[in-house]
């Protein structure tokens, strides 16, 4: 049965509502715009909750934007920058389901033609309404015949549309929750990476922080192995926002506690933590999850160190406190947690690989005796997988070994290689 994806563009295939961009673009110069671009957005969010009808929201925004033209080429440059990063690294999902993903907006052709069709969506899938323009090229209305431009157009839409197979909604507003609530579609996903509405997220099937977690929960290729919302980062003692703000930006899902307890280490993905929230080496021995420890200021010990690298965890630690630098500390975490690079780590050997493109990322972490790259390669050579890309390093612990493979893995190839003896921890980055 054939598979479609109903996918809405305002704050979720972009970032932000590009009618909200497209007043902020043409009022510029307009001495009462604050004034008027909080009734826009007002009236975008009284539409998107449920509490205004569409067609009124519609109607009354279009009558405030005073726009032509130009001010739509302007607006297509400022979304090109803002497409949701989820969907962004997935560009190669848009290339492979081209004929079975649509883009439904109550939005309008003329901005989101440009933005979408860069991902391989075809023009022909993309569903929106259409400005009217007067003869000087400025904006008078839009068609009203249009069923997007109505109360539940997305209803009508898909009904008219009449897709043979198992239909999947993504969106973050209500008209999108429209399409379960009719039937039309098998399940919908409210999707969070930009806005949480909360009128809409509680009667989703499955709220999705991102894309990533939309195409993991239905067993979909994307591009990286597992959804950064679903690693925890455990936070303690005194970090800077900042720091907190970019692991947000990337899509780690934030825990602060006062103090490092055994149950939360265990749980976390990621530690940051302060010069004097150190955890103790016997703390480490049962956070089977962590891979990263990122301290603000020095380790505290060598056997910490030790410890740390022995269970296949790499620490970045900051003596001088260099803030906001190259060498923050949550740069080098997503250096490590995205690419596998451990430069100015203070216990795993160095490593800086480069991306090679249309190529897999495993990473071997084991103790350090002879033959662990072979077997390896074994695996590889017995299930047909060429190697594209191969970096070993090592230091008097373990060996740390990054795979760039060219073509998809399976389960038994991941088991095989998990299986090696003496391997600590194994990953799959994307």
């Amino acid at each position: 049965m054939d598979q479609y994806f109903i996918i809405d563009f305002d704050s979720t295939f972009t970032q932000v509502e590009a009618l909200d961009e497209l007043a902020r673009i043409s009022l510029k110069n307009h001495p009462d715009r604050e004034n008027i671009y909080k009734q826009i957005e007002d009236l975008t969010n009284a539409s998107m909750e449920g509490k205004l009808s569409f067609t009124q929201s519609l109607e009354n925004r279009v009558k405030l934007l005073q726009a032509n033209r130009d001010h739509l080429k302007q607006l297509v440059t400022h979304l090109k920058k803002k497409v949701s990063t989820s969907f962004s690294r997935n560009t190669i999902f848009f290339k492979n389901h081209a004929d079975t993903v649509l883009i439904v907006s109550g939005g309008f052709k003329e901005f989101i033609i440009p933005v979408v069709t860069e991902y391989h969506i075809k023009k022909e899938n993309i569903y929106a309404n259409t400005f009217v323009f007067d003869e000087d090229g400025n904006i008078i209305g839009y068609d009203r015949e249009n069923p997007l431009s109505q109360e539940g157009g997305k209803v009508k839409l898909l009904k008219e549309l009449n897709l043979p197979g198992e239909i999947f909604g993504i969106g973050d507003g209500y008209s999108d929750f429209q399409l379960k609530e009719s039937g039309m579609i098998k399940k919908f996903f409210a999707f969070t990476e930009n806005i949480e509405r909360k009128s809409v997220a509680e009667k989703a099937d499955h709220i999705t922080p991102s894309f990533d977690e939309f195409l993991y929960i239905n067993k979909l290729p994307r591009a990286i192995s597992y959804p950064k919302n679903r690693i925890k980062c455990l936070v303690v003692g005194e970090i800077e926002e900042e720091a907190l703000a970019q692991m947000r930006k990337e899509g780690y899902n934030i825990r602060q506690r006062d103090n490092i307890e055994d149950k939360y280490l265990e749980e976390a993905g990621v530690l940051f933590c302060d010069e004097a929230h150190q955890p103790t080496p016997q703390q480490l021995q049962n956070a089977g999850r962590l891979k990263v420890i990122g301290i603000f200021g020095k380790i505290s010990s060598k056997q910490l160190a030790e410890t740390a690298c022995e269970n296949g965890i790499i620490i970045f630690d900051d003596p001088k406190h260099n803030p906001r630098n190259d060498d923050f500390i949550p740069k080098r975490v997503m250096a490590f947690m995205n690419e596998g690079k451990t430069h100015t780590s203070c216990n795993f050997p160095d490593l800086q690989p480069p991306r090679i493109n249309n190529a897999h990322r495993l990473i071997h972490i084991h103790k350090n005796v002879p033959g662990i790259l072979a077997k390896i390669n074994e695996v590889f050579a017995r299930h047909n997988i060429n190697i594209v890309g191969e970096f070993l390093v090592t230091n008097p612990q373990i060996g740390y070994v990054i795979t760039d493979v060219n073509k998809g893995y399976d389960t038994e190839v991941l088991n095989e290689l998990k299986a090696i003896e003496q391997t600590i921890k194994f990953r799959l980055l994307y």
